[in-house]
């Protein structure tokens, strides 16, 4: 029994070794996808193109050592990977996933070649980490909307300062203002926003229940655009609102309905470089481009498991490359395009 046992770690030893010296890949995109799967379809000018689905760290460019391959043989744990991501956020190569269903804040560190699933933060458990959003030094903001408190996370996911105690109830969607160092924190229980300094100290509380100007029902997500204006998905009243980093309301657009450009069940929201608004719709199952008046640009997504389809959809990031991140909660992945791509082309003709 002694040498079966030596005899199959040797074998597994030398299995795992093999090639383990050579640099870990870039994260893999499907090129035979990549070339035919855009929005519009031809011969109109692609917007939207899909680049790659990300299920766990292998999927990021991160390979396990072989030490840790190893490991995972002997005890028959399978592959690291996403139950049911909510939020996503990306800084340099560093994907920032908030997984509820796995109870984890995922840190998946490309350049660095490491993959952190944090299951607890300081000493305190995770219940139900929801949003996300990023300092311009790659710290890290995460609420727990089981815990009702917001953490403060430096880029290797050490704690360094809790957002939490004054009266947050359900804090559900964040957003950072680099410019003015202040950290928005959307409370869909009490249906306004509860405003920090960068140190955690309380400033003041924006907006109130209703269906009104700068009144929100059961709002949802959060993001700030280009000009510094909030964008609240105002998910009960159907709506998208704009507000002044102040609270003052600027601009809306949305409606309940069936049709094209109407919400079922809007989630996330998101702007790109080029002042277009994405809102992610759950019961959809697709993602709409507004332009700020609220006219309907464009659709991307469709109901399925596939490429460009989507199941549940929650939250959206877009980077400063205009790579638009989806979390795709019911199908345990992120999703990857490339959006704005018919710009560079247009601008050589």
């Amino acid at each position: 029994m002694r040498f079966f046992f030596s005899a199959s770690m040797a074998a597994a030893v030398l299995t795992l070794a093999v090639g383990c010296g050579t640099p870990a890949p870039a994260p893999t995109i499907d090129t035979t996808t990549q070339t035919t799967l855009v929005w519009p379809a031809p011969p109109e000018l692609p917007r939207i193109r899909y680049l790659q689905s990300v299920a766990g760290p292998q999927d990021w460019g991160i390979e396990r050592s072989w030490l840790q391959r190893l490991g995972d043989a002997l005890i028959g744990s399978s592959a690291q990977q996403f139950v049911r991501p909510s939020a996503v956020a990306e800084t340099a190569g560093v994907l920032y996933v908030a997984d509820p269903g796995a109870q984890s804040l995922w840190i998946l560190d490309r350049p660095n070649q490491r993959a952190s699933q944090l299951k607890k933060i300081g000493s305190e458990a995770l219940v139900s980490p929801v949003a996300l959003a990023l300092r311009a030094d790659g710290a890290v903001f995460v609420a727990d909307t089981g815990l009702n408190k917001v953490f403060l996370l430096d880029r290797d996911g050490a704690l360094v300062r809790e957002f939490a105690s004054q009266g947050l109830e359900r804090p559900a969607a964040l957003a950072w203002s680099e410019a003015t160092r202040r950290l928005y924190v959307l409370d869909s229980k009490r249906h306004r926003i509860t405003v920090f300094d960068g140190n955690g100290a309380l400033l003041r509380h924006m907006g109130e229940s209703g269906r009104g100007p700068a009144q929100f029902n059961y709002p949802t997500h959060l993001a700030l655009d280009a000009s510094g204006a909030l964008l609240v998905t105002d998910a009960m009243n159907f709506r998208i609102q704009a507000l002044s980093q102040d609270g003052a309301f600027l601009w809306q657009f949305g409606k309940q309905g069936n049709g094209s450009g109407d919400f079922a069940a809007p989630k996330g929201v998101a702007a790109d470089a080029g002042g277009h608004y994405y809102v992610v719709d759950a019961l959809f199952d697709l993602v709409q481009i507004f332009d700020r008046s609220g006219q309907l640009l464009l659709v991307f997504g469709e109901r399925g498991e596939r490429p460009g389809q989507m199941m549940m959809p929650r939250g959206i990031f877009i980077s400063d490359q205009d790579k638009v991140y989806l979390a795709d909660a019911y199908n345990h992945r992120v999703q990857v395009f490339q959006g704005a791509i018919a710009t560079a082309k247009e601008s050589t003709q």
